[in-house]
């Protein structure tokens, strides 16, 4: 059973047109993502999934493997899906979607994140989350945030506040959905000819697509929080915090 780990990535963006590209201490965003991804320990093999000629000849400029990809995917799983297929994987290899805006997610996240899969052959679909420490986050659409049951299977995700909660003096966790993924290569399949549904439509994400249609997403808890860069001001604070971390 293998693990490959592919990192979807696009130029086109309404809040930051060419992010991946966009210079963090000396190397393109995109390269960060690509070589923490090498620092797993269960990942065999790394790629990045693109539609753009420009960030293909960045990732092979700097040794990476990259796939060309159709750009009428609707989501990023779309992407993955189709880049999978051209790697030749099997149905029970594993496949692990890192969004190619966080450069500095930890490489044990990976491992976390496929660890359920592993562990039980019946599960298809894990994710990663983080209790929200910082207030703004709760409040920030960006921040999407997920309820889960006692068994830690999704419930909803949102980029509303949830849980919603009535009355004063009750406190609630909040919970952050990282956009890591793990699944299996016939989910993966099976994703691609499922129609987009409503709520993914309306809140424009695409893991409740899976949800809509009665899938299962096992949600895993991280201590390590990830900062996506969707921003200008993202980016910026990306910088100064892996400038810290090297002095």
């Amino acid at each position: 059973m293998k693990v490959v780990v592919i990192i979807p990535s696009r130029y086109q963006s309404t809040r930051f047109m060419g992010k991946p590209l966009a210079d963090v201490l000396g190397k393109p965003m995109i390269q960060h993502v690509y070589e923490r991804v090498l620092q797993s320990k269960t990942a065999s093999l790394a790629a990045v999934a693109t539609d753009d000629r420009r960030i293909f000849e960045a990732v092979e400029g700097f040794g990476g493997r990259a796939i060309l990809t159709s750009p009428d995917h609707p989501s990023g799983t779309d992407r993955i899906a189709e880049a999978a297929a051209k790697l030749g994987l099997a149905d029970r290899d594993i496949v692990v979607n890192i969004q190619g805006d966080q450069p500095t997610f930890e490489p044990t996240q990976i491992d976390e994140v496929v660890k359920p899969l592993l562990e039980d052959p019946s599960l298809d679909f894990s994710t990663l989350i983080y209790r929200i420490r910082r207030d703004e986050e709760v409040t920030d659409p960006n921040a999407v945030k997920v309820a889960f049951d006692r068994d830690h299977f999704a419930l909803y995700f949102s980029r509303s506040t949830i849980p919603f909660v009535r009355d004063r003096g009750k406190k609630a966790d909040y919970w952050k959905h990282h956009g890591i993924y793990a699944y299996r290569m016939s989910f993966l399949v099976a994703f691609t000819k499922l129609p987009q549904g409503t709520l993914e439509k309306l809140e424009a994400l695409e893991q409740l697509r899976a949800l809509e249609h009665g899938y299962r997403i096992k949600v895993v808890e991280t201590e390590f929080d990830s900062i996506e860069v969707d921003t200008p001001a993202d980016l910026e604070r990306v910088k100064a915090l892996m400038s810290a971390r090297k002095t």
